[in-house]
């Protein structure tokens, strides 16, 4: 089972993790308050060992290289880069640690970060806003979530995709026709190609059709099946330009 967008805006885990399985997690972040405030919600937790807190990316990677955690919490912007270095750490992992999920925390909820988290695959990926995570639940079911392979996008940030969309002439959506924009529409709400076939009044093997090419046209024809049809509704919800999403996708 993969990941799917939810209507709700984000993406639901599936499949879960075992309930009693305890879960090695580290975080990092570049603000003492909020490595606490993380640290609180996580060890608190028995299904969580909190193994260690770092403050910087360079600190990470040396914690992670020694404690091999399950799960990494991190901030998007840490030093030394002070820009995208949680996402790039995450990016890194996908060599030379598949198996370790990340949960990237921020203020922000910027398109351009959610392409760049998924771009390699949504699979044990997570991002969340740090202004949602005052429920514990939220942020462990994140954890389990990517722990168990799945992927979890933020409603508020899909909202914000939603809000960024721009309509530009050099975006990769006006390549599409009409019917394939309902359909990309459609699958952003996390419907599957049965309930597409229903809503538009298709069968399913035209909806199979007009996917396919919405792929083709998004440069996805050779992506993995679930990261693919992710990365298209993200490309759908922040109407990134030509340039922008064939950097994200390639």
């Amino acid at each position: 089972m993969g990941d799917r967008f939810s209507p709700s805006g984000g993406v639901d885990p599936q499949p879960e993790a075992a309930d009693d399985a305890v879960l090695r997690v580290v975080i990092a972040d570049d603000s003492y308050l909020v490595r606490e405030a993380l640290g609180h919600l996580l060890d608190t937790d028995p299904r969580v060992d909190l193994v260690a807190t770092c403050q910087n990316g360079l600190q990470l990677a040396k914690t992670v290289e020694a404690e091999l955690p399950d799960v990494v919490v991190t901030d998007i912007r840490m030093p030394p880069s002070g820009d995208d270095e949680g996402i790039a750490f995450a990016n890194r992992l996908r060599e030379s640690h598949p198996e370790i999920g990340v949960v990237v925390v921020s203020q922000y909820a910027d398109p351009r970060y959610g392409l760049a988290l998924l771009d390699r695959g949504s699979d044990r990926r997570a991002y969340l806003l740090k202004d949602r995570l005052r429920d514990r639940e939220h942020l462990i079911a994140a954890v389990y979530a990517v722990a168990a392979g799945g992927s979890v996008v933020d409603a508020k940030v899909v909202e914000a995709l939603i809000a960024a969309r721009t309509g530009s002439e050099n975006s990769l959506l006006a390549e599409l026709t009409q019917r394939e924009l309902e359909i990309l529409s459609h699958m952003a709400q996390g419907k599957s190609n049965q309930a597409i076939a229903e809503a538009l009044f298709l069968s399913k093997r035209a909806v199979e059709k007009h996917i396919n090419a919405i792929f083709l046209k998004l440069g996805l024809a050779h992506a993995e099946d679930i990261s693919r049809r992710v990365k298209a509704a993200l490309i759908y919800l922040a109407g990134a330009s030509t340039n922008e999403a064939l950097r994200s996708v390639s």
